[in-house]
């Protein structure tokens, strides 16, 4: 396997960054959606996985199947453009903006969250027979993780709110160490494997990610979980869209940029 020294990996970051500002609203739109349909799928496998084995690490280790295929595809994650446009505009690309950069977060988290809606609505068909029994254990426990990450930080108050913050920037440092991983080697199985290890990390360690919350909250509301939708905005959504964006920008796309393509100078020898 082939693999890219860090000044050439991160110059594919910036580049990725600016293609990503230049895309039509189009475009941008369709490759959010499927990455949040394909992602939500792959969280629905897992959890399925981890009811039917009882072997939680099982799960996790099949999960990354699904950030993998979304990627290889060329399909957007709202927590990778957190790290990756941000690099176009600090490198002063032509016709990056701190404008576009928005742009590209509204348009992918509108795309992410269609697509993970799409499939819970799916999910929630297949758990319940169309809605026509209750839901099965599978079901069951998508309804538990709701309330367990809602309602259960809420009853810690703002330690609970700082709890999931953590867990947020813990996840998209993960998230965003794959999709860096994946730039640093130039065939399939060496991205694919690079990918593999971290995301499997931030998701048996329970870590928050934006976009499989848009898949498990709303289908655990579909089945019944005992939690609101304000519950989920407040108690999961918000503070994980924030604590992910603090945690790619920051502990990923910044640091790698400043110390392999934006390097200080180097000391004089004795």
């Amino acid at each position: 396997m082939a693999y890219l020294a860090p000044t050439e990996f991160v110059t594919k970051m910036v580049d990725a960054g600016e293609s990503k500002l230049l895309m039509s609203t189009r475009d941008t739109l369709i490759r959010s959606y499927m990455a949040g349909a394909i992602l939500s799928l792959a969280a629905a496998f897992a959890v399925s996985v981890t009811v039917n084995t009882g072997n939680p690490l099982l799960g996790a280790v099949l999960f990354p199947v699904g950030f993998i295929m979304l990627y290889l595809l060329g399909f957007d994650l709202l927590t990778g453009v957190f790290t990756l446009t941000p690099l176009a505009v600090l490198d002063k690309r032509p016709g990056a903006t701190w404008r576009g950069v928005l742009r590209n977060w509204g348009l992918v988290f509108c795309g992410n969250f269609a697509g993970a809606l799409t499939v819970a609505v799916f999910m929630a068909i297949i758990f319940t027979f169309g809605f026509s029994e209750a839901p099965n254990a599978i079901g069951e426990k998508l309804g538990h993780i709701g309330e367990g990450r809602t309602v259960g930080y809420s009853a810690h108050g703002a330690a609970g709110m700082l709890t999931l913050f953590v867990r947020a920037v813990m996840c998209n440092w993960m998230v965003s160490t794959g999709v860096v991983a994946a730039m640093m080697s130039t065939n399939v199985s060496g991205k694919a494997i690079g990918m593999w290890m971290p995301i499997m990390v931030f998701f048996y360690m329970g870590f928050e990610h934006s976009i499989v919350n848009m898949f498990l909250f709303p289908t655990g509301l579909m089945l019944g979980g005992n939690f609101t939708l304000m519950d989920y905005i407040v108690w999961n959504e918000i503070p994980t869209v924030l604590g992910n964006l603090v945690g790619g920008l920051t502990f990923v796309g910044a640091t790698l940029y400043s110390t392999h393509y934006k390097t200080a100078a180097k000391r004089r020898a004795a």
